[in-house]
């Protein structure tokens, strides 16, 4: 009997043998928390990446007119609106943000069916590494939000075909994401996951400040932080930084990928720094009729709030269910993050159903 190990194989060699890629050296790269996978290839001295993303390694993504109910029925991928199996969504958001005039890899040749890319190699300089190794952190994060600020001012038309359709981020997202605290680093810190009550009052907690949130408006990469973006100081301007892992992408509010990149859950980031680039990013952006500042920030403190919520729930999944005990160094970090989100004022009902119930997570 064929094994599905030996099955994949065969699609690998198909793939690269009609890229022109046969015969290529081959290494691994590190793995991260997807089911996706990568190898570096050489090939007579070109170099490019193998993305392999299995078609069925993950539940099924959300369709595009699919109820809360529906998406409740197909699970996870569908409730967060995240990309799952289908490859079309890297690829099309890649074609965006190229068109953009970001550094998105271009693509040699893709399956999107079986699930195979051949990119550019963007090379290894993750901010997460280029910073320690002496490359100027402030100049890196500035560089990263003038991306930002190009994607703003290029407005991309969001992705739209018979393969993958960009959706918004809504508040079946926003609160598939924020369910992952109690179901997963509640129980795992507690021991026990909280009664059906409290669950409520969690929820009926977060609906003030998720009400207040502005339109989603935006593509966001949902993903923007140091150990997705890379230094490439041969480039101009915000084609510096190069962009990876944006295929969750979705239209949604232009301070997530801020907040993403200023609290991030791998790497400490000053006060200062933070402080100074949210304020860049809003002068930056001032220049548009549309930008309300008093709004942007609010939609910061929520959204911040929101993801270290949804990341202490997924870390502690990765450390529980998929036994990557790595993820327990991050947690005091998340956690930390998570509580200097809650003591902004939009977090206040949140901030005190935490003082009542979890009071690890304020003091």
């Amino acid at each position: 009997m064929t094994r599905p190990s030996d099955m994949r194989e065969a699609e690998r060699a198909d793939f690269l043998a009609a890229a022109g890629w046969s015969g290529a050296r081959a290494s691994a790269l590190a793995g991260d928390a997807s089911t996706r996978s990568y190898e570096r290839l050489d090939l007579n001295g070109r170099v490019a990446l193998l993305m392999n993303a299995p078609p069925k390694a993950e539940s099924a993504p959300c369709p595009r007119d699919a109820s809360p109910e529906e998406r409740r029925a197909l699970g996870y991928n569908a409730m967060a609106r995240l990309a799952g199996p289908n490859l079309s969504a890297f690829l099309d958001i890649d074609a965006a943000l190229r068109a953009a005039g970001l550094s998105a890899p271009e693509i040699y040749a893709a399956d999107p069916a079986r699930g195979f890319a051949l990119i550019e190699d963007l090379g290894d300089a993750l901010y997460a590494r280029a910073i320690p190794a002496g490359a100027n952190e402030e100049a890196l994060y500035a560089a990263a939000v003038d991306a930002l600020l190009q994607l703003r001012a290029a407005a991309p038309r969001p992705p739209a075909s018979d393969q993958y359709t960009m959706l918004s981020y809504d508040r079946t997202a926003l609160e598939a994401e924020i369910g992952l605290l109690p179901e997963w680093y509640w129980t795992f810190r507690k021991g026990a996951p909280p009664p059906p009550s409290l669950l409520a009052e969690y929820y009926a907690a977060w609906a003030g400040a998720l009400d207040g949130l502005s339109a989603p408006t935006t593509i966001i990469l949902r993903d923007f932080h140091a150990e997705n973006l890379l230094w490439l100081p041969q480039r101009q301007g915000a084609a510096r930084v190069g962009l990876i892992d944006f295929q969750d992408g979705l239209i949604g509010h232009a301070a997530y990928d801020l907040a993403s990149l200023l609290e991030d859950a791998r790497r400490d980031v000053r006060a200062d720094l933070a402080e100074s680039m949210l304020a860049y990013y809003a002068a930056g952006a001032s220049a548009y009729a549309d930008f309300d500042a008093d709004a942007f920030f609010s939609d910061y403190a929520i959204l911040a709030a929101q993801r270290n919520a949804k990341i202490l729930g997924i870390f502690a999944r990765l450390v529980k269910r998929d036994g990557k005990p790595r993820y327990l160094d991050f947690l005091p970090r998340v956690e930390g993050h998570f509580r200097r989100d809650l003591a902004r004022p939009a977090l206040a009902p949140v901030r005190a159903f935490f003082a009542r119930h979890f009071p690890d997570l304020v003091s």
